[in-house]
């Protein structure tokens, strides 16, 4: 399984996604969910990805090869003139995809499933989040609905509910899906280290911060502990029901 997060916050974007992959229990394997396409000083473009690993690791050729080969471009995503348009070719590439591997009906279809996060910066327009369906559709972050999970969202989407603020700074946005993470990780052996997050400010045009957490990193494992005796601290103080 997967969980990765994308976040639109006022002075830019954050993207987190974990490395997990695995065909059963006895076959789990680490592998990068989190592409970046850029342009110094024109744009910058971040992909996570979840869902069939090849479906994924497909569209992500797709689009790689198109910014690499001239005959293939057809445009590729160094040169759509909008995060928007951006965004559609993304979503083609990956219904295209979906429908090349499907053989028949509905569950071949749920088999070969992707889902996708899309963001970033091309200059002359402000910073853009999108949520990209495995039909190719998608709908954008707005300040109602200002970040997107994909794979296993419920167990840390509470902590982000509470949690976000738009005027947080980026070593704070990093620190609340860092607790997510944690939270999903406790409660989903799908979910797993290492953690690649990044950070992106407003009119960049490329990656502010990038970093790998790996399983053995200090500033997580002080982060799991601190918040797992918070919760047990504020737990204890809440009154007790009459009996």
């Amino acid at each position: 399984m997967t969980y990765c997060v994308g976040m639109r916050l006022n002075k830019g974007l954050v993207f987190m996604s974990d490395t997990r992959t695995n065909a059963g229990v006895d076959n789990v394997a680490t592998v990068r969910k989190m592409f970046t396409w850029h342009k110094p000083g024109e744009r910058m473009i971040t992909l996570l990805t979840a869902g069939n690993l090849a479906t994924t690791q497909s569209v992500v050729s797709i689009l790689d090869e198109r910014t690499k080969v001239p005959a293939e471009r057809n445009p590729s995503l160094l040169e759509t003139p909008t995060m928007f348009q951006a965004a559609r070719l993304v979503g083609e590439a990956l219904r295209e995809t979906i429908q090349t591997n499907v053989q028949s009906g509905q569950s071949a279809e749920a088999m070969f499933g992707a889902t996708l996060i899309m963001g970033g910066q091309i200059k002359g327009t402000p910073p853009r989040l999108f949520l990209i369906y495995p039909q190719g559709n998608f709908i954008e972050a707005t300040d109602d609905n200002p970040y997107f999970q994909i794979g296993e969202a419920k167990y840390g989407r509470p902590i982000l509910v509470r949690g976000y603020d738009p005027d947080m700074s980026f070593a704070q946005a990093v620190k609340l899906l860092v607790v997510s993470f944690d939270s999903t990780l406790k409660a989903n052996l799908s979910v797993g280290l290492p953690i690649d997050y990044q950070t992106y400010t407003a009119g960049e045009y490329e990656p502010t911060h990038e970093k790998r957490i790996e399983r053995d990193d200090p500033y997580f494992q002080t982060i799991a502990h601190d918040w797992a005796v918070a919760l047990r601290s504020a737990f204890l103080s809440l009154p007790d029901p009459e009996l």
